[in-house]
């Protein structure tokens, strides 16, 4: 964080200052900032923020431990440590990531760019910031950072010197994204896509569509949107972009995208395309697999090209990138058994591509393996998502489904409805049933894809397997 004095800080959120020992309320702190004790260090500010199962103000003292030199609290807690005392932790939280963006906006060259989508924001986000880094100080989430708490601790992590904040915004209900992108408001907006991810906290899909529109009219006006032009619901915003004021530049395989793909080719060393952005067409090889990830490779180049990186320079950087992220088509194994773990997270959309992505990679003389787990928040439409992703492994000829855990049973037998019968689809328990199924299930020339909602915990199995394989 830039510096800031303990005087700033209470006067921008709106507390009241209590120091200790030497400090006073001129004592300038300039530490992370973070609701987790464990990140502390020197000079750190730690946020008490209250929750439904324990409460950050019993954590002060080991923040205190690992070097946090403030702490923001409802209630003032008997620790050897300055405190501000607000009303609520988050929003103060929100309230400094507000006032430091401004600052450094106001004071030097910081573009920011916020990312949405049902799917495919977390990947977006770290190629987009793969292409920034070497243009400039980049600060951009750490891992999924994208609610009412990693947003904020994430936008504190700029400096003086940051050239470049790239945001992600989950959405946890109706106004949250406008809540948080509100903030910043990004000189870029990125929409990636509209799904039935977290279906069932929006009331349907047209809900979710409004939801995300947010990101385009909680952007600076003037600014730019970059839109998915494959997606109807993400290209009707074009409307809201314009009546903020905005630039849009479409992204996707539909001719009318300035940045498009074409040829796209799926193979087990990558995802290969031919990009058109600005008046050329260049070959990119993405190591990430899966052609759904070409989708979130045009989404970066568009933003990166907003921000005037020449698409040459976005996909030679792109092509250095060798997995997107932990547990998302993270690649384990070995050459005999290839374990795909992308657990972390699940949706009729991302379980779909990943299911395609499986029967792409896989050979001849090769094994297609699916080890799926429930996709959760789908709310009405939980039922009829299983089946249709249990019809689609059947059509796509996978030849071992391996259901996991009772969420997830309609699953299982959608595809045995459909035909996948005789030990070609199982139903184990949990996952360590499933893990010694697979343990002797497994042999050479299998291609197995690991995949579930984060609750369901698929991705440690998928750990495992790789493990077991390498």
């Amino acid at each position: 964080m830039i510096a800031l004095s303990l005087a700033e800080i209470a006067a921008v959120t709106g507390g009241e200052l209590r120091v200790v020992g030497t400090d006073t309320a001129d004592t300038v702190v300039s530490g992370v900032v973070d609701t987790d004790s464990r990140n502390m260090t020197a000079g750190g500010i730690f946020v008490a923020k209250p929750g439904a199962e324990t409460d950050g103000h019993r954590f002060v003292k080991a923040a205190v431990e690992n070097g946090a030199v403030l702490a923001l609290v409802e209630h003032v807690v008997d620790d050897a440590v300055s405190q501000i005392v607000v009303p609520d932790a988050v929003g103060a939280l929100a309230d400094l990531a507000r006032a430091v963006v401004a600052r450094v906006r106001e004071a030097g060259e910081l573009k920011i760019v916020g990312i949405t989508g049902s799917n495919g924001k977390t990947t977006t986000k770290n190629l987009l910031a793969r292409i920034l880094q070497d243009a400039g100080e980049t600060v951009a989430p750490i891992n999924s950072y994208n609610n009412e708490v990693g947003a904020p601790v994430t936008m504190l992590r700029v400096t003086e010197s940051t050239r470049y904040l790239v945001s992600e915004f989950g959405a946890a209900g109706p106004g949250s994204i406008a809540r948080l992108a509100g903030l910043i408001e990004p000189d870029v907006a990125v929409v990636l896509m509209v799904g039935m991810a977290h279906a069932a906290g929006f009331g349907g899909i047209e809900e979710t569509a409004k939801a995300k529109t947010e990101l385009v009219t909680a952007s600076r006006a003037g600014g730019t949107a970059v839109l998915n032009a494959d997606d109807p619901r993400v290209w009707a915003m074009t409307d809201a972009a314009a009546a903020h004021g905005m630039a849009v530049i479409g992204f996707g395989q539909n001719q009318s995208a300035q940045v498009r793909a074409s040829e796209v080719q799926v193979a087990p060393d990558g995802t290969r395309a031919l990009i058109t952005a600005g008046g050329e067409t260049l070959p990119l090889w993405l190591k990430v697999l899966g052609a759904h990830h070409i989708t979130n490779a045009l989404a970066a180049i568009a933003a990166a090209g907003v921000l005037g990186i020449p698409a040459a320079d976005a996909i030679a950087r792109l092509e250095t990138v060798e997995v997107a992220e932990r547990w998302r088509m993270e690649p384990m194994g070995n050459d005999r058994v290839r374990i795909i773990n992308d657990a972390y997270n699940a949706s009729p959309d991302s379980m779909a591509a990943a299911l395609r992505t499986l029967a792409q990679i896989t050979g001849p003389d090769e094994r297609t393996v699916a080890v799926l787990g429930a996709m959760s928040e789908l709310g009405e439409s939980a039922g009829e998502e299983h089946d249709r992703i249990g019809l689609l492994a059947v059509r796509l000829n996978i030849r071992r489904i391996v259901v996991v855990g009772p969420a997830a049973r309609r699953l299982y037998l959608a595809a045995v409805g459909e035909g996948s019968w005789d030990s070609e689809a199982v139903h184990l328990p949990d996952q360590d049933a499933a893990y010694e199924y697979l343990r002797t299930e497994l042999r050479d020339g299998d291609r197995v894809l690991v995949k579930s909602s984060n609750s369901v915990g698929l991705r440690h199995l998928g750990d495992r397997l790789g493990e077991l394989f390498t």
